[in-house]
């Protein structure tokens, strides 16, 4: 097709469905700031990592068979006997770990550089529905194998239903749709898993996505960029996100795809992280395995269950630890959104519960004991303790002041305030003026000469 005849088909379509504005207003004239970092990259990733779920969920799908008899069987006749289906298992069963590693990283990047803050509430809800609905489609996508741990797992989350006050039990049953987990608890969790759920995230991703670019893109100073334009009506302080973020998300996701490829191809299991070794047995309902204990991503809520000795208070508690979340931009009132410039308190708030949480995925996968219960309780109190108290401390917070213009995406050495980059610097300093580093690069630069020269 020649350039003139290619022209004529663009414009055709054009005027039928507005193809090149479309690709305009959202990468041409999508103007981001300047100073993104690399925490900024995960939300591009966890795009990719959704394709790949779709993709290799719909062909698992062609293979497997949602009866009690034949899921187990299916999954071994995929990992076996399909061509391939080896790998689009373990695709999909490491894309659902990589999956959350990423979204738990995009939230901390959204609490770290308060993108959560006004005008950014609806973004923040929408995101953290999403998350709800990909905790719900990862639990109802690990019945599925039909292993043992599979098994047991489902029949213990779902028997916490049933410690709600009067409804509990009816509404234990109507999720397993038997009185058991049994064959009508694994079909209707496919038909979730496959079609419902999927398409629920989907709308939501648009609806995120369309919430971004109207608000615009937060950064790392958390200085809104329309506020400050030119002439043309462009920001300052903004470039095109095309081609400058896509090259930058285009070269990071080579990384992130060599990563996924070597856990593929050496240790899909990730010694039982992401395969748990007992859900290579079919389920058996009359043997219970010596520890259940859920996905690794699940931990730090199971953690905060079985820290609270009541079950109905487990299960509340548990709950709340998610419900906080979707409040956090009440919660928290201090009108400067970036760390850089709040005070040492949010810092020190922030870096423990940052340790809670990942204390409560720890203890999470243990088997119950009083000291891991008394440690559960301790991290879950400080969980607690960062939401209940950010708007007290984060109302009299005496912050620093906030520069009218975006800064480096990394500030340098030399720009950071505080002691302890201070004594960084000066052992850097003195490192470079060691004997050992002096003789290292005199030697460096020999052989490079050496190899220049010949």
């Amino acid at each position: 097709m020649s350039s003139k005849q290619g022209h004529s088909f663009r414009e055709w379509l054009d005027e039928r469905l507005p193809v090149t504005k479309f690709f305009e207003d959202q990468l041409l004239k999508y103007y981001a700031p300047k100073n993104f970092n690399f925490l900024y990259f995960f939300g591009s990733l966890a795009l990719l990592v959704l394709v790949n779920q779709i993709v290799t969920g719909i062909v698992l799908t062609m293979h497997y068979k949602p009866a009690a008899e034949l899921a187990f069987d299916s999954v071994e006749y995929i990992m076996r006997d399909v061509d391939w289906g080896w790998l689009l298992r373990y695709l999909h069963s490491t894309g659902a770990s990589l999956f959350f590693i990423v979204i738990y990283m995009h939230m901390f990047r959204a609490i770290f550089y308060g993108s959560f803050k006004k005008p950014r509430e609806l973004l923040w809800l929408f995101g953290m529905v999403i998350f709800v609905l990909l905790m719900a489609e990862a639990f109802m996508g690990y019945l599925l194998p039909w292993g043992q741990m599979s098994y047991w797992g489902a029949q213990v989350i779902i028997s916490l239903f049933g410690a709600i006050p009067v409804i509990g039990e009816d509404l234990a049953v109507w999720i397993r749709g038997d009185y058991v987990i049994a064959d009508a608890t694994l079909n209707r969790f496919f038909a979730l898993h496959v079609i419902a759920v999927p398409l629920a995230i989907l709308g939501l991703v648009v609806l995120h996505l369309a919430a971004l670019r109207t608000t615009g893109s937060n950064n790392p100073d958390g200085i809104e960029i329309k506020k400050n334009l030119n002439l043309a009506g462009i920001p300052r302080d903004g470039i095109p996100f095309h081609p400058y973020y896509t090259v930058k998300d285009l070269y990071v996701a080579g990384l992130f795809i060599t990563i996924f490829a070597y856990i593929v191809f050496y240790t899909p299991e990730m010694g039982g992280m992401f395969l748990e070794h007992p859900n290579f047995d079919p389920a058996d309902p009359m043997k219970t395995p010596e520890h259940i204990q859920p996905v690794w991503y699940f931990a730090p809520y199971y953690s905060i269950l079985r820290a609270i000795p009541s079950k109905l208070g487990g299960v509340i508690g548990m709950g709340a630890s998610i419900v906080v979340l979707f409040l956090l931009p009440w919660l928290d009132r201090c009108p400067v959104k970036s760390i850089r410039y709040r005070s040492p308190l949010f810092k020190l708030a922030l870096t423990a519960f940052v340790l809670s949480f990942l204390g409560l995925g720890v203890l999470g996968t243990k088997p119950v004991t009083e000291l891991y219960t008394l440690m559960a309780r301790v991290f879950s109190v400080v969980y607690f303790s960062f939401f209940l108290l950010l708007p007290v401390f984060s109302s009299v917070e005496i912050t620093k002041p906030v520069p009218d213009r975006v800064r480096e995406p990394i500030l340098p050495l030399a720009k950071r305030e505080g002691f302890q980059w201070r004594l960084i610097e000066e052992g850097i300093k003195a490192l470079q003026h060691s004997p050992l580093y002096v003789g290292i690069k005199g030697a460096l630069s020999r052989m490079l000469g050496k190899i220049s020269g010949s």
